[in-house]
C-alpha cells in the first residue's frame, strides 16, 4: 500500500522563531535563512519544535511509500498548502507564517491548504494511504483534508490520549525499533474526542 504523510507545521510564533528572525542572530540556521537557497522547511520546523515535529519528520520519513512523481512527506503551512519537506523556506516565508492563524475560517490558509490537498489526490490516485500526523482534537485539519481525501485520510491509533512530548517519543521509539504504528480511518474517531478535545494537544499541532 503506498502511503503519503501530511506534518501539522511547528509554532511559528515561539520563542524559537524569535530568534531565528531576530536581526542579532548568529546561528547557521539563522544565516542560511538569510540567503538566497534558504533551508529546508523540516529542518527549520525541527529546530522550532524539537522532539514531537523531530518524531513526526523521522517517522515520515521512514515509513513513506509514495506513489511515483509524488512527494512522501508534505508539511502543512499556513500560507502556501503543503510544501515537501525538502523545500527551501527562506525568512521572508517564515515570517508569513507567523502571520497567518492556522484556523479554519481563516481564508487564506483554508484556500491554499484545500488546493494543494486536491492537488495532491489527484497526483497519488485512489490506492494512496494519506496519514496525518498532527492534531485530531480540533478540525482544523480534519474538516477540511477529510472531504478532499476520504477514507483515505488515516491517523495513527496509538495517538489517541496522548500529548505532544508522548507522541514524539512514540514515533522516535518506532523509528529506532522499525514498528509501523497501526493507522485508522479519520472517518472513525469518534464524534465526542473531536467535540471535547480530549486528546492533547501541543502550542500549534
Amino acid at each position: 500500500m503506498n502511503r503519503v504523510f501530511l506534518l501539522s507545521p511547528a509554532n511559528c510564533n515561539g520563542i524559537k522563531a524569535g530568534h531565528l528572525l531576530g536581526p542579532k542572530s548568529r546561528s547557521l540556521l539563522a544565516q542560511r535563512l538569510r540567503t538566497e537557497s534558504g533551508a529546508p522547511i523540516g529542518e527549520v520546523f525541527t529546530f522550532l519544535s524539537s522532539l514531537y515535529f523531530r518524531g513526526k519528520l523521522a517517522y515520515a520519513l521512514a515509513f513513506a511509500r509514495p506513489p511515483e512523481q509524488s512527494m512522501g512527506v508534505a508539511v502543512i503551512t499556513p500560507t502556501v498548502g503543503l510544501l515537501p519537506c525538502e523545500a527551501p523556506i527562506g525568512l521572508t516565508q517564515l515570517r508569513d507564517f507567523r502571520r497567518v492563524p492556522i484556523k479554519v475560517k481563516n481564508r487564506r490558509y483554508r484556500n491554499s491548504l484545500c488546493r494543494a490537498a486536491e492537488a495532491l489526490a489527484d497526483t497519488v490516485g485512489p490506492a494512496c494511504e494519506i496519514i496525518l500526523l498532527g492534531s485530531i482534537a480540533s478540525d482544523k485539519y480534519l474538516s477540511l483534508l477529510q472531504p478532499i481525501f476520504g477514507e483515505r485520510l488515516r491517523v495513527p491509533a496509538q495517538f489517541i490520549g496522548l500529548g505532544d512530548m508522548s507522541r514524539g517519543g512514540l514515533l522516535l521509539r518506532c523509528v529506532r525499533e522499525q514498528r509501523e504504528l497501526d493507522y485508522i480511518a479519520a472517518s472513525a474517531i469518534p464524534a465526542r474526542i473531536r467535540r471535547t478535545g480530549i486528546i492533547a494537544e501541543d502550542t500549534l499541532d
